[in-house]
């Protein structure tokens, strides 16, 4: 559901939905009532009313609702981190004085982190739910309530983190925003490692210390999750398949390693698609950027 401030949805859940596959993009989920589960590379996450999710860079993952029924339903929020406004944010912070600079191109927390709620996070979120009841305070008062929000949670306890995945010296988070905005083209680790200033053994150690997966396996990753997010979209299993196994021999060129990925996409997409009821399901609360009321 739509709250007339963009990038701020409400969700619900009425029944219980098995982790599945979702990419996440940048962004925080709320819960006002229920519990949530997400899964990265077998690390369980489990949070509720206590506890926000921060997912500061684009990850692949699982996601579900695991005690969600239509008499206990789940409710929340979910807020879009700009990338823009968010780095805006740490670095006035960081020349504010107010927070120590975030120096390492290492992120310490590993593709997402559990905040617990505080006096702050609660007031601005509440600030900007409110906006909901007046299109017109919403549209004018939006920005300037969302960027609040933003600032509350820099200096939360996923502060740190989500600084680090903001701030200007952050070379993984650039990779990571320039796989996600390419999966479909050649994705050259060679290349990523250049641009992020490093060799690539030092590239592989550092990404995989940021996200728990290799460039290789976030790739593909991506790419499946993706591919599995679109056929509820319609697609079909055999048009998801080509697509994945596609983008992955253009790749393969450039990267003998991601051979594996071609070969193994079309049964990856086809173990996905005799879980289809379960997707089916899991679309009305799971799915990134959908348009239907209930999208997360």
């Amino acid at each position: 559901m739509e709250t007339g401030v963009p990038g701020v949805r409400l969700f619900r859940a009425t029944e219980a939905i098995p982790c599945a596959p979702a990419v996440y993009e940048p962004s925080v989920l709320a819960i006002a009532s229920g519990a949530k589960e997400a899964v990265l590379d077998g690390a369980r996450y489990v949070y509720d009313s206590s506890q926000y999710m921060c997912c500061p860079m684009s990850m692949p993952l699982k996601a579900g609702t695991p005690q969600a029924t239509a008499q206990n339903p789940l409710f929340g929020v979910y807020i879009t981190l700009d990338p823009r406004v968010m780095s805006g944010l740490a670095i006035e912070m960081e020349n504010a004085g107010g927070v120590a600079p975030v120096r390492s191109n290492e992120l310490n927390t590993q593709g997402i982190k559990l905040a617990n709620w505080d006096d702050r996070f609660c007031e601005a979120l509440l600030r900007l739910l409110q906006l909901g009841d007046n299109p017109m305070d919403a549209a004018v008062l939006g920005e300037a309530r969302l960027r609040e929000l933003y600032y509350a949670i820099l200096q939360g306890e996923a502060g740190f983190f989500a600084r680090q995945a903001f701030g200007s010296g952050n070379a993984i988070a650039r990779s990571i925003t320039h796989i996600a905005s390419h999966l479909s083209a050649p994705i050259c680790i060679d290349d990523l490692a250049t641009r992020a200033g490093m060799s690539r053994a030092v590239f592989h150690r550092k990404f995989k210390h940021a996200t728990t997966m290799s460039p290789i396996q976030f790739v593909k990753s991506m790419r499946l999750n993706n591919a599995a997010m679109r056929m509820f979209e319609g697609m079909t299993v055999a048009e998801a398949a080509l697509d994945v196994a596609m983008s992955a021999h253009r790749s393969s060129a450039e990267n003998s390693s991601a051979s594996t990925d071609s070969r193994h996409a079309n049964g990856s997409i086809r173990s996905m698609s005799r879980n289809r009821g379960c997707f089916d399901a899991f679309v009305g609360a799971e799915i990134i950027k959908s348009s239907a009321p209930t999208s997360l």
